[in-house]
């Protein structure tokens, strides 16, 4: 499958998404291990705090196709990265009863569109570096969402973004693994970020930014495709994949006692 990274000293990685949350905590573990760091987000002061000496510091709003692609020429050429880690996201509750086309737009856009962008530029680079004898191990890590396994309410927006991120990175991975490019999907459960601050629901098997850093470092580490925890909460997602299109509707909605639909319910007829 993909060829593990059994050291992080002196590979060059870039992290896209890099200022807050598993971005922040991950930069921070594998500067520890001895990696070359290049960082991006849009927030400049955000990752100066990091306070990780030695990282190039790249902001970058992935929405903007020219900075996008100065981005990717400077790290190809400056930086040699080795790996990289594409974080960027964003998430936002989005219901049938308060469906906003401006975050559906935002959400595809830095969610999904944005690594289309980015892939442009990375797909030459990388194949351009896999006909190097003695390269580094080359890799693109896909940072998804359980969300993208199955439909979840409120994921209107979020849910669909993330799915296509999970499509896209498998069909990465048969293209580009034997060519000595590994390609990982990360689909993380409920991580303690300021993204997830937002819910007003509890979080099932809710574990911090530095265990999902910690989880996706060991996953790198390994030669499966898919990286993905916390196993308990993650395990219990992937066997809803399996349920009949009858059966998974009516647990949900058994599972959730007519909380969220019946909040969307009684949103809607006040709309009406």
């Amino acid at each position: 499958m993909n060829t593990p990274i059994q050291s992080w000293q002196d590979l060059g990685v870039w992290i896209v998404g890099a200022s807050s949350g598993i971005g922040a905590a991950l930069a921070k573990e594998l500067a520890r291990r001895g990696a070359r760091l290049t960082l991006s987000a849009r927030r400049l002061e955000a990752m100066q705090a990091l306070g990780i000496e030695g990282a190039k510091l790249l902001p970058l709003d992935v929405c903007d196709q020219r900075q996008l692609e100065q981005a990717c020429n400077e790290v190809a050429v400056q930086a040699q990265v080795d790996v990289v880690i594409w974080m960027a996201g964003i998430y936002r509750p989005v219901s049938t009863a308060q469906y906003q086309l401006g975050d559906m737009i935002e959400m595809t856009n830095t969610n999904y569109l944005s690594l289309l962008y980015a892939l442009q530029h990375l797909l030459p680079y990388f194949l351009q570096r896999s006909k190097d004898p003695g390269k580094h191990s080359l890799g693109l890590a896909i940072v998804s969402s359980v969300a993208g396994y199955r439909g979840l309410p409120k994921a209107l927006g979020y849910g669909p973004s993330k799915a296509a991120l999970s499509h896209l990175a498998e069909v990465l991975h048969l293209e580009l693994a034997p060519q000595g490019v590994g390609v990982w999907v990360v689909h993380p459960g409920f991580v303690e970020t300021p993204a997830t601050a937002i819910n007003n629901f509890k979080m099932p098997a809710l574990i911090s930014a530095q265990q999902a850093a910690h989880e996706i470092v060991q996953g790198l580490g390994r030669t499966a495709f898919e990286i993905h925890f916390p196993l308990r909460f993650t395990r219990f997602m992937k066997c809803l994949r399996w349920l009949p299109d009858r059966l998974y509707f009516a647990l949900l909605r058994r599972a959730l006692g007519g909380t969220e639909f019946a909040q969307a319910k009684q949103i809607g007829n006040s709309k009406a």
